[in-house]
C-alpha cells in the first residue's frame, strides 16, 4: 500500500514538473512572439552629447518607429562605463534593458580587477552599430600646429602636460594611452564623466589635448573653438580630409578605432537577440541614418552576434596588452 502511494506521488510530481515546464515554455514563447510590448531602455555609459550617446540616439529614433514602442535613452556615466554595464548585466534578460557601449568595454576587465560582472559570460554582443574616428584636438590658443608640436612639447616637459578623456577605461582613454606609448611621451590623465565636459576643459585651456569622438568634436572644430591635429583611424576621415592620421603624422602603430555596439544580458533568448540585431541592421540601411552617421564622421559597422562576440574577445586581448604596457589601474 505504501509503495503504491509512493509511486502515485512520484508520478504526480513528475507530471507537475512537466506541466510547469510546458507552461513556462509557452509563456516564454508568448513573450518572445509579442516582443516588444513595452518601452525599451538603452543604457548609455556616458553623458548626453558623447559619441556613444549620439550613435545610440541615432538608431533609437529609427528603431522606436519600427518596433512600435518607445526606445528611451538612459545616461548612466561613471567608472569607464562599468556602472551601466553592471546594471544591464544584472537586469532581466527580456530584451527591454540594453547596453549601448563603446570599445572601452573591452578595456574595462583589464583595469578594473573587481568588476561586478563578467564581460564575456554576463553580456552578449548583439552587433556593433558604428565605427568612428577619434580626433586629437587642442585649443587654438596653444599654438600647436601639428602632432609633432604636441610630441615635442611633451618630451620637453615630461609629465607636465595633461590630457582629457571621457573617463578611466573609456575608448578615448585607451586611444590616448596607445598614442602615448607609441610616441614615447609622458602626460597626466584627467578623466571626466563624458566627452562634453572634457571638450569644455580643452577649449578653456585647462587640459592640453584630447582624443575626442569626431561626432562630438566636429561642430567645435568647424566653429574654430578647437584645432584638429590628427584622426586616430588608419585612413583619413571624409569629414576632415585635410587632417592627417596619427600614423601619417609620424606616430607609427598609434591607429585606433572607436566602435559603438549593442549588448544584452547573456541569458536573453535567441529570438529576441535576433530581432534586435535585425532592427539595428535595418536602421543602418536607411538613407537618412547613413547620412547622419556620415555627417558625424561615423560609418555603419554591422556584424552578426557571433562575429561581434568573437571581435570583443580579440579587442579585450589587444586592450589588455596596452593596459599592461601603460600600467593602467582603475578604482
Amino acid at each position: 500500500m505504501i509503495k503504491k502511494k509512493t509511486k502515485n506521488f512520484a508520478q504526480w510530481v513528475v507530471s507537475m514538473c512537466v506541466g510547469s515546464s510546458l507552461l513556462l515554455a509557452a509563456n516564454l514563447g508568448s513573450a518572445q512572439s509579442s516582443y516588444p510590448s513595452k518601452p525599451i531602455r538603452f543604457f548609455v555609459p556616458f553623458t548626453a552629447g558623447s559619441g556613444t550617446d549620439i550613435v545610440a540616439r541615432t538608431v533609437a529614433d529609427v528603431m522606436s518607429k519600427s518596433l512600435g514602442q518607445p526606445v528611451l535613452i538612459e545616461n548612466r556615466p561613471g567608472a569607464g562605463g562599468t556602472i551601466a554595464a553592471a546594471q544591464v548585466a544584472k537586469s532581466d534578460p527580456d530584451g527591454y534593458t540594453i547596453l549601448v557601449h563603446s570599445s572601452g568595454h573591452a578595456l574595462n576587465p583589464a583595469i578594473y580587477p573587481n568588476l561586478p560582472y563578467d564581460t564575456v559570460k554576463d553580456l552578449l554582443g548583439v552587433t556593433p552599430i558604428a565605427a568612428l574616428p577619434n580626433v586629437l584636438v587642442v585649443s587654438p590658443t596653444r599654438g600647436w600646429k601639428n602632432v609633432a608640436d604636441v610630441v615635442a612639447a611633451a618630451k620637453a616637459a615630461p609629465g607636465q602636460l595633461n590630457y582629457a578623456s571621457a573617463g578611466m577605461g573609456s575608448a578615448t582613454h585607451l586611444n590616448a594611452e596607445k598614442f602615448k606609448l607609441q610616441a614615447g611621451i609622458d602626460a597626466v590623465h584627467v578623466p571626466f564623466k563624458g566627452t562634453p565636459e572634457a571638450l569644455s576643459d580643452v577649449i578653456g585651456g585647462r587640459n592640453d589635448w584630447f582624443f575626442a569622438p569626431l561626432s562630438s568634436a566636429l561642430p567645435l572644430i568647424k566653429d574654430g573653438k578647437l584645432q584638429a591635429l590628427a584622426v586616430s583611424t588608419a585612413q583619413r576621415s571624409p569629414s576632415l580630409p585635410q587632417v592627417p592620421t596619427t600614423v601619417e603624422a609620424g606616430v607609427n602603430g598609434s591607429d585606433y578605432v572607436f566602435w559603438v555596439g549593442m549588448l544584452v544580458p547573456s541569458a536573453t533568448p535567441g529570438p529576441i537577440v535576433k530581432r534586435l540585431h535585425d532592427e539595428v541592421i535595418k536602421a543602418l540601411a536607411q538613407a537618412d541614418v547613413k547620412d547622419k552617421l556620415n555627417r558625424l564622421g561615423a560609418e555603419p559597422m554591422p556584424m552578426s552576434p557571433e562575429a561581434f562576440n568573437a571581435f570583443i574577445k580579440t579587442e579585450m586581448d589587444a586592450a589588455a596588452k596596452i593596459a599592461k604596457a601603460a600600467g593602467l589601474k582603475g578604482g
